[in-house]
C-alpha cells in the first residue's frame, strides 16, 4: 500500500529528485529552485520544500537517487575487479550530472542508498580481503576523492569547449616564461577531457591497494 501511494504521489521523494535532476541537466545549476521543481511536478512549491526542508536536502535527495544506478557486485567477485567496477560506474554517474556536482560542492555524499550501494559493500569487501579497518577506509577515500575530483573539474558534456578554452589560455602565455606549456599543446590539451586519465589513475590505485597482489 505504501509503495502504491508513493508511486502515485507527484511529490514523492523519487519524483522530486527526478524533476530536480532533469532541470539541472537541461538548464544548469542556476535553474534549480523549489518553485521550478514544483512547477515541473504540478504541485505547490511549499509541498516540495516540506519534503526537502532546504536546498541542501533537495541536493541530498538527488544524490541518493543517482546511487540507484550503482552496480550490485555479484558475490565472489575479486576485490580488484569489484572495486574498479564500483568507482568506474560512480564516475560515469557523476560525469552525467555536472549541474548537481557544481551545487553540492564539498558536501559529503552520505545518503542511505549511496552508503548501501557503494561505501558499505566496498569496505566489507576490503575487510574480507584482509585489510584492516584503517587500510580499508584509506583505500576507499583515495579512490572516492579521485573519482569525485575527476568528475567535478571538467564538464565532460562539452569536451570541445573545454579543450578550446584550455588551448586559448595556454597559447596566450609567453613561450619564454612557459616553454613546456606552450611547447606541448598537442599533448596537454586533449588530456584535459580524456576519460582515460581517470581510468588509468583508478587502475593504479586499485593495483597499489589490492590485498591479493
Amino acid at each position: 500500500m505504501t509503495g502504491q501511494m508513493a508511486s502515485t504521489d507527484p511529490a514523492a521523494p523519487e519524483r522530486i529528485a527526478a524533476a530536480a535532476l532533469a532541470l539541472l541537466d537541461r538548464d544548469g545549476p542556476g535553474a534549480l529552485s523549489f518553485r521550478t521543481v514544483a512547477a515541473r511536478l504540478g504541485v505547490a512549491h511549499a509541498t516540495v520544500q516540506r519534503r526537502c526542508v532546504d536546498l541542501a536536502g533537495l541536493l541530498d535527495l538527488c544524490a541518493d537517487q543517482l546511487a540507484a544506478e550503482l552496480p550490485d557486485i555479484p558475490p565472489g567477485t575479486g576485490w580488484a575487479e569489484a572495486t574498479e567496477e564500483r568507482f568506474r560506474r560512480l564516475y560515469e554517474v557523476l560525469v552525467a550530472h555536472p549541474g548537481l556536482l557544481a551545487l553540492r560542492g564539498a558536501r559529503p555524499w552520505l545518503g542511505p542508498r549511496l552508503l548501501g550501494r557503494l561505501v558499505e559493500p566496498q569496505l566489507a569487501d576490503s575487510l574480507a580481503a584482509g585489510m584492516t579497518a584503517g587500510e580499508a577506509i584509506a583505500a576507499y577515500r583515495r579512490m572516492y576523492l579521485l573519482t569525485l575530483g575527476s568528475a567535478t573539474f571538467v564538464d565532460h558534456r562539452d569536451p570541445k569547449g573545454s579543450m578550446a578554452l584550455t588551448r586559448t589560455a595556454l597559447a596566450s602565455l609567453d613561450p619564454e616564461e612557459f616553454p613546456v606549456l606552450t611547447g606541448h599543446l598537442a599533448a596537454i590539451v586533449p588530456a584535459v577531457t580524456d576519460h582515460e586519465v581517470f581510468h588509468g589513475a583508478l587502475r593504479q590505485l586499485v593495483r597499489a591497494a589490492d590485498p591479493g597482489r
